[in-house]
This record gives structure tokens, C-alpha cells and sequence, in this order.
């Protein structure tokens, strides 16, 4: 095995967290590894509807904070939620230096869109539906100026290094067909979230929950895996990926109706096609099982803006056979993001030392049980910086013998065996029947192929929404509907593999 050693911050990932991260931790070297080119397979290039930040005269930071404590439905760590909210404008402002072109007011300000589960109208958007390809397009072209940083792609991670005592001192990684080990002086994890786990999906196909996996496989603890969130509104065409319909729209007036014609979210919530995502998802889902369909009709709302206004949409819509000017939009219910993952502080460490997480991976508790509209790419550049910051200052690990934490692959057929039940058993709607008959099929590809970090990210989730008895944000169980205690969820592979040790609590 080819052996590389490395005198600074080791990335893994080049979405939004990763590649800010990689700026912030300046003048340390930093070495960012992605398996795909720059600007893809990342769900940051795809994000639609924008940044939320407090950057309008009738909002405050400490009303963002608050919207993102309660759309997390008691799970949110609100020092956490603060620090995001009040370093979320100076974190747009900063995009907007880096060359990402915000939508601006005839006075200079910043456009912003209201949300579902905003109080305020604040998400700074581009285009409409084009921020996180604008935004990454920005972040890309400083990351390829900045002489500190080298971006190797075609890198996949397959493996980390560590210590006797539990340090992560760097990763291996498959390198254009070669493996290779690289050692760091810290290790950064941003290798997004699960989307490609499920069957139905708006992320890019390729994020299997890999650095998640490795992660638990090295020991680390993880919080909160039983929280996806589903976003509602799915553009239903049978791609793979489903594009993706912004909330944006629904800001705009859009509505959502059945094949009958008829408005339905009033009767799920007050708030109608405003209420939170994870209650729009079990509605829309509702009204599909019940045989009803659901769809998005912008005609009134967007009708001949479509191209000007979001040209992501109208481009999807048009290459399904739909152009939604005129027609309504079949949506459905689709794996969009993962609240859980790696626990980390506020800074990205994880508790290993040497290894530092942030993005859709890590899990800081910003997002409690249900992410509110528009805080992933906050919360990517806020925290990346922050674990960028926090990986550079790290101490040089004491020279020694590495043992690599490595992961099996995935054989294809397994992995969309695996996609089905994950969107039947750990989807939307959730019971102990389907999340056993889920975990006895981990079990069988593990026992078959080996233990790959697909597997185990999926291991996590099913077995900690087994675990959690009760319903909650994006966490819905027909044999558990109401709350409990509201408690995060902190564990490690050991204690989702032995039934024998408890999972442990906040």
C-alpha cells in the first residue's frame, strides 16, 4: 500500500462544510479529498432554496434561533442554535464577498424568501432555486486560488487510520485504483449524508454514509440517527435522484391539491402548506396511500415566471413531460436530509481525538428532530469554518504505530436491495415490524458481503428509531405516535450490535 504523509488538515469531502473548513484552516496545509470533481456529488451544488440568516430590519438573530428551536421539536441544543444564528449573516456576507451572487432588493439588500417554519422571510436565495450551485461555484473558485489547500479528486475514502489510543491520525483513501495511506495531523469528515440509502431520494446517489459509518466503526459516538428528514415535495417523475420542487414555491403561494383538485394540508395543520416538513411529508404521504395523489400547483402563484424565477424546477418539470406553467406538478415524499450523525461540539471535534466532523455528517444538535428549511448551508459554512479553525490548531499527534479501520464494499445489487427497504422500513412512516425485517436484512448483507459503512449507517439509523418508542420531528411511529421524554440519542456500533448494552441519553 502506497504510504503518504501529511504535514497538516486532511478533508474528506468538497461540499459547502468541507470546503469551508479547508479555507478557515489557513495557513495550515490542507489536503481535501472528493471522489467526485468539484461542485459534484454534493448535495450543497443542490440546494434550491437558499441561506437563511437574520439579515432583514424586522428579524434578529435570537428569532432565528427560536424558529430553529422549535421546528426541532425539543431536541435542539439552543447555545448551539445561537451561535448559528448569530453568526449566520456575517456567513452569507461572506459568500456574497467569495463572488456568490445573491438575489439584491432595488436598494442593495438582500432578496430573501419566507419558508415553511419561519417567522420571518429570510432565506438570502439566488435565482430563485440556483444558491447552492451559485454559492459552491464561489466557495470552488477560492478554494482552487488558496495556496494552502491541494484538492486531489477521484479520491474515495475507504478507511482511517488510528492509534492504540484511539487517535485518528489520518485516512486511506482509493486514489484513481491505488490505495493509499495518508497520515495528518487531524482529519476532517465531510462527507455529507444518507440519501443515497434510500430508494427515493433528492441527494446525490452517491452519499451512502461512509464517513458516518467509518466513524462508528473507529468507536466514535454518534447522535441522533433516527432522524431523516423527508422532504415533501419531490418532483414524483421516476428519476434517481427526484429532483427537487423548493419550498420556495410554497413561500411564493403555491398550493398543494389532490387528484381531486382539492387544498388538503389545512385539515393536517393550522398552517397549511406552511407547517413544518416533517408534517407536509406524512401528509402528502397520507394522501398518496389513501390513492388521492398529491400535486403542487404553481399556476397561480409562479405560472410564466417559471423560467426567470426558478429555471431548476421548470427545467426538471419539463424533462418529466410537465410544464408547470400550465400543469400541475405530481410530488411525493423524498429522503432529503440527515439531522443525525458524528456527535461533535461546536468546533467539530468528535470524541476521538484527531478526527473533527461538520455538515450533513456531523451532528452538533443545531437540528434537533427536524431541520428548519434553509439551515443546511448555514450551518455547512458556519461549522465548517469553525471545525477548519479548530483542526489546524490541533496538536501534532505523537508518532506511532497505525492500525486502519477499513470498510467492505457494497456489491450494487445489495446496495439497492438495501434503498428499498430503507425507504419502506425507515421511511416517512415507521414500525417495530418493518424496522425488524429492516435490521434482519443488515444482518444478511453483512453476514454475506462483510461489514461496509453503508451498512452500518443504516444499522444506526434503523436501530436507534427502533429504540426511540415514541414520535418525534422527522421520527414517525404508528406503533408510538405521541411524545416522551425529550431526549437526544447518543450511542456507539457496539451498543446498536449488542442488544445486552443500553444506548445512552443526554
Amino acid at each position: 500500500m502506497e504510504r503518504l504523509r501529511h504535514d497538516g488538515v486532511v478533508v474528506v469531502g468538497a461540499g459547502l462544510a468541507g470546503l469551508s473548513a479547508a479555507l478557515s484552516a489557513a495557513p495550515a496545509r490542507v489536503l481535501v479529498l472528493t471522489d467526485a470533481p468539484l461542485s459534484h456529488g454534493c448535495s450543497s451544488a443542490w440546494a434550491q432554496g437558499g441561506v437563511a440568516a437574520a439579515l432583514g430590519a424586522d428579524d434578529a438573530p435570537a428569532l432565528h434561533a427560536a424558529d430553529t428551536v422549535t421546528a426541532g421539536a425539543g431536541l435542539v441544543v439552543a447555545d448551539v442554535a445561537r451561535l448559528l444564528a448569530e453568526d449566520g449573516p456575517a456567513a452569507v456576507r461572506h459568500l456574497a464577498a467569495l463572488g456568490a451572487p445573491f438575489d439584491r432588493t432595488p436598494d442593495g439588500s438582500f432578496a430573501q424568501s419566507l419558508e415553511a417554519a419561519h417567522s420571518r422571510a429570510r432565506v438570502a436565495r439566488v435565482k430563485g432555486d440556483q444558491a447552492g450551485r451559485a454559492i459552491m461555484e464561489a466557495v470552488v473558485v477560492a478554494v482552487l486560488a488558496a495556496r494552502h489547500i491541494e484538492v486531489r479528486t477521484g479520491a474515495h475514502l475507504t478507511g482511517l487510520l488510528q492509534g492504540a489510543d484511539g487517535r485518528v491520525r489520518g485516512v486511506v483513501a482509493r486514489i484513481k485504483g491505488r490505495s493509499v495511506e495518508i497520515t495528518a495531523r487531524s482529519v476532517i469528515l465531510a462527507t455529507g449524508g444518507i440519501g443515497g440509502l434510500y430508494a427515493v431520494t433528492t441527494t446525490p446517489a452517491e452519499l451512502q454514509g461512509e464517513g458516518l459509518g467509518l466513524a462508528a466503526m473507529a468507536g466514535a459516538v454518534i447522535a441522533d440517527p433516527e432522524f431523516v428528514q423527508f422532504h415533501p415535495t419531490a418532483i414524483d417523475i421516476g428519476r434517481d435522484p427526484a429532483p427537487l420542487a423548493t419550498e420556495a414555491l410554497r413561500g411564493e403561494g403555491a398550493t398543494l391539491v389532490n387528484g381531486d383538485g382539492e387544498r388538503f394540508m389545512a385539515a393536517y395543520h393550522v398552517d397549511a402548506e406552511m407547517a413544518p416538513r416533517d408534517v407536509v411529508a406524512r401528509a402528502i404521504h397520507a394522501e398518496r396511500e389513501a390513492g388521492r395523489g398529491a400535486f403542487l400547483d404553481a399556476r397561480a402563484a409562479v405560472g410564466a415566471h417559471f423560467p426567470d424565477e426558478f429555471p431548476a424546477v421548470f427545467a426538471a418539470c419539463l424533462g418529466g413531460g410537465i410544464d408547470p406553467r400550465t400543469q400541475l406538478i405530481p410530488v411525493a415524499p423524498a429522503c432529503h436530509y440527515h439531522m443525525g450523525g458524528i456527535a461533535t461540539d461546536s468546533d467539530g471535534r468528535t470524541s476521538l481525538p484527531g478526527l473533527y466532523a461538520a455538515g450533513e455528517c456531523a451532528s452538533t444538535g443545531v437540528h434537533g428532530a427536524n431541520r428548519l428549511a434553509s439551515n443546511s448551508l448555514l450551518e455547512a459554512a458556519v461549522f465548517g469554518a469553525r471545525a477548519g479553525r479548530a483542526a489546524a490548531a490541533a496538536e501534532a499527534p505523537v508518532t506511532g504505530a497505525t492500525e486502519p479501520v477499513m470498510a467492505a464494499d457494497l456489491a450494487p445489487g445489495d446496495l439497492q436491495t438495501l434503498r428499498q427497504a430503507m425507504s419502506r422500513d425507515a421511511g416517512v412512516i415507521r414500525d417495530a415490524a418493518g424496522l425488524q425485517r429492516l435490521l434482519d436484512l443488515i444482518d444478511q448483507l453483512e453476514i454475506a458481503g462483510g461489514r461496509s459503512a453503508p451498512l452500518v449507517a443504516a444499522r444506526l439509523v434503523a436501530a436507534c428509531a427502533m429504540n426511540r418508542r415514541e414520535s418525534r420531528g422527522g421520527h414517525y411511529r404508528t406503533d408510538f405516535p405521541e411524545h416522551a421524554t425529550a431526549e437526544r440519542t447518543f450511542v456507539t456500533l457496539d451498543q446498536v450490535t449488542h442488544p445486552n448494552l443500553k444506548f445512552a441519553a443526554e
